[in-house]
Parts: C-alpha cells; sequence; structure tokens
C-alpha cells in the first residue's frame, strides 16, 4: 500500500461506502479503510433502518436538503438494484388535545422543506389503520419508509469495487500529517504508511478523533463530539402494526421518542431512547423496562411491561449535548482550516442513512476541483 491514492475514504458506514462508490466512478485510485473486520459495524447497523421524508429539520439545514433529496434517491437506487424495501408511511400522532398544535408545526416545517404529501388522519382512518393505537389527531407521511440497511451497504460496497475502487478492513488510520501536496496516513500504529492526495473523513463516531489527528482544534471549530446512545425493546407477542407510530419528537430533536418501528419481516421494535454517554457502550439496561412501557402505552394498547426485552442499542454522534440547541451536520471542505483536499463529515447522525447518497454527491462537488 504505498503507492499514493488519488482519494482516501476513512469509514466504512454507509456514508463512507456511498462517497466511494460516487467518487470511484470518476477516479481511479480510491480507497477505502475500515478499522473493523467488516463494513457498517457501528452506527449504520444500529438503527431504526428508516427511510425519513425530511419533516422535522429546520429549514436551510443540510439535514433538511440532503434528507428530502435522499430520499426519493433512496428509494429509485432500492428499485434500481433490488434492495428489499418498502414504503409503509408513517403515523405521528397526538395523545393529548395539547399536542395538536405540535402536528400542525411539523406540517408547516415539512412543507418549507419541500416535503407536501402529509395528510392530517381522522380519528375514523386512525382506528382502520391501525386499531390499536390511542391518538386523538395523527400526521401521516406516505413517503416515510424502511430498508435492508446491511441491502443497501453490500450494494454500495460491490459497485465501489467494481469501479476498481480497494476497501481494506482491519486498518485503522492512527496518524495523519499533511505535507502541502497530500496526505500521508499511518496505519495500525505505524505498520504501514500510504499516501493520498484527498482524504475524506467519515469516520462516525470517531470523526472528531480523525480530524484532531490530522491537526485540527475540534474545540475552536466545534466539531467535538457527544455520544447520544439509543436503546430499542422487542416485545412478545409483538404488536401488529402496518406502520411505523411516532409520537411528537422532543425538544430540539434530540431524538424522535420512543417509536413503534418495523423490520421488513414485520417485527415491531421500540425505541431508541436518549441518554447521552461518555463512553461506547451497546448493552440494553433492563432497568428501563418500566420507562419504556410508560412511553410505549401513551399511544399504543395491548403492550404489557413484562413482554418487553431489551433488543439493541446505537450510538448517535451528536454535535450537540445534553439540552443544547439543534446541530447541523458538518459536510466541509478544511482549505480554510489549512487542510486543502480533506473533507470532515462530522456530526452525520440520522438521517445520515436516508441521505447517504445525496451527501456523496455533495462530497463530489467538494473535491471536484482537486480530482482535474
Amino acid at each position: 500500500m504505498s503507492d499514493p491514492f488519488q482519494v482516501t475514504v476513512i469509514g466504512a458506514g454507509v456514508v463512507g461506502l456511498a462517497i466511494a462508490e460516487r467518487l470511484s466512478r470518476s477516479c481511479s485510485h480510491v480507497l477505502l479503510v475500515e478499522k473493523n473486520p467488516s463494513f457498517g459495524q457501528e452506527t449504520s447497523s444500529r438503527n431504526s433502518e428508516v427511510i425519513h421524508a425530511g419533516i422535522y429539520y429546520p429549514s436551510g439545514s443540510k439535514k433538511a436538503a440532503l434528507c428530502r433529496e435522499g430520499n426519493a434517491r433512496l428509494y429509485d437506487f432500492c428499485e434500481e438494484n433490488g434492495i428489499a424495501h418498502r414504503r409503509i408511511g408513517k403515523m405521528i400522532v397526538a395523545v393529548i388535545s395539547a399536542e395538536k398544535a405540535e402536528l400542525y408545526g411539523l406540517k408547516a416545517q415539512a412543507e418549507a422543506n419541500g416535503v407536501n404529501d402529509l395528510v392530517f388522519l381522522t380519528h375514523h382512518q386512525i382506528r382502520s389503520m391501525e386499531p390499536d393505537v390511542k391518538a386523538v389527531d395523527a400526521l401521516f407521511s406516505p413517503s416515510t419508509g424502511i430498508i435492508d440497511s446491511h441491502g443497501l451497504m453490500r450494494c454500495l460496497l460491490i459497485k465501489a469495487e467494481g469501479n476498481g475502487a480497494v476497501v481494506a478492513y482491519r486498518t485503522e488510520i492512527t496518524a495523519i500529517k499533511y505535507d502541502g501536496r497530500g496526505y500521508s496516513l499511518d496505519v495500525n500504529g505505524g505498520e504501514y504508511r500510504f499516501n493520498t492526495k484527498i482524504l475524506i473523513n467519515s469516520a462516525g463516531l470517531h470523526a472528531d478523533k480523525v480530524a484532531a489527528m490530522a491537526g485540527m482544534d475540534i474545540d475552536k471549530h466545534d466539531y467535538r463530539l457527544k455520544y447520544c446512545k439509543g436503546s430499542y425493546f422487542s416485545a412478545s407477542p409483538s404488536p401488529r402494526l402496518r406502520h411505523l407510530v411516532y409520537p411528537v419528537p422532543v425538544k430540539n430533536h434530540v431524538g424522535l421518542g420512543v417509536h413503534a418501528t418495523l423490520d421488513l419481516a414485520g417485527r415491531v421494535r421500540f425505541g431508541p431512547d436518549t441518554e447521552y454517554m461518555d463512553r461506547i457502550d451497546y448493552s440494553v439496561d433492563s432497568l428501563k423496562r418500566e420507562a419504556f412501557h410508560k412511553a410505549i402505552n401513551t399511544y399504543l394498547s395491548g403492550v404489557h411491561a413484562d413482554s418487553l426485552q431489551p433488543d439493541m442499542s446505537g450510538i448517535r454522534p451528536k454535535l450537540q449535548g445534553p439540552d443544547e440547541p439543534y446541530r447541523d451536520f458538518v459536510i466541509k471542505e478544511e482549505t480554510e482550516a489549512g487542510f486543502p483536499g480533506f473533507v470532515n463529515l462530522i456530526g452525520i447522525e440520522s438521517p445520515g442513512l436516508t441521505s447517504c447518497l445525496s451527501i456523496a454527491d455533495h462530497v463530489a462537488s467538494l473535491v471536484d476541483q482537486y480530482l482535474s
């Protein structure tokens, strides 16, 4: 690996894979490195696998624009490549009259973001669509769906490799140095070293550490990540639902509340909650059962506390800490900071999965000047 690469992408989550696939169409020497034994073993495989519509995000934000574009593109990509998915729709429910105003605010926000297909449901429609849902009002998003995220990542990997990209697992970047022409990268504590002209930091939970490794002051740039854990519970017997069911979101969109999600096999899972952590820990605390049951019981009948079992958890790489205001994606080419050809992707949480193809195009536009 001593030969120079034109582009190196750090991190083989869904976003890193999408970037590698996109750039390998026009670049002959693309390397994708991943410290784990395979692709998508962190945030990309520990989420609800939802294709979001772009409802919640502030107008003008990257999250809003990239999600809205990414939603349509992801459905098309799935159809073209035989990736399992279902456009099942999402019901956002008001469980008390005071929450109705929240639904009107969400519809207005969605329309400001260009999402124009949301409709209000009557009480009769709610009962007809989901008999066990308890709600006084609901907003329905028909363009929300679910996807086989592993199938998506596998497809992106095959396409990238088909374009000539090299993928290296068990390859952890441990030093980065800019020499005025490109970047020298040490791997696995100095096991070997290689050069790259363009460096894409798509390291997910570790993206701030990679930026710091390159020499950036992550506190000055406000790039330091906070780990926000989300746990899931499942129920046995599983409730019968045909749509995703969400409560109104929590303040500052730290999370979307403990909602009911479906996988492609029809299994229901509840979560995620929000819990800021100082380390990465994927265990699920069974003592959360009562809190989950209380949250679920506000909008869904028939789920008993003793039927809930710990399922899985994921960690959101958040830029905003507890009680801090909303933060957008950071997707930035860092010439102004003295690192030309270095692109940071930091705080790529939800809707990163939905937005992966549009994020990849955006990154391609940022590095285009360095590829000529």
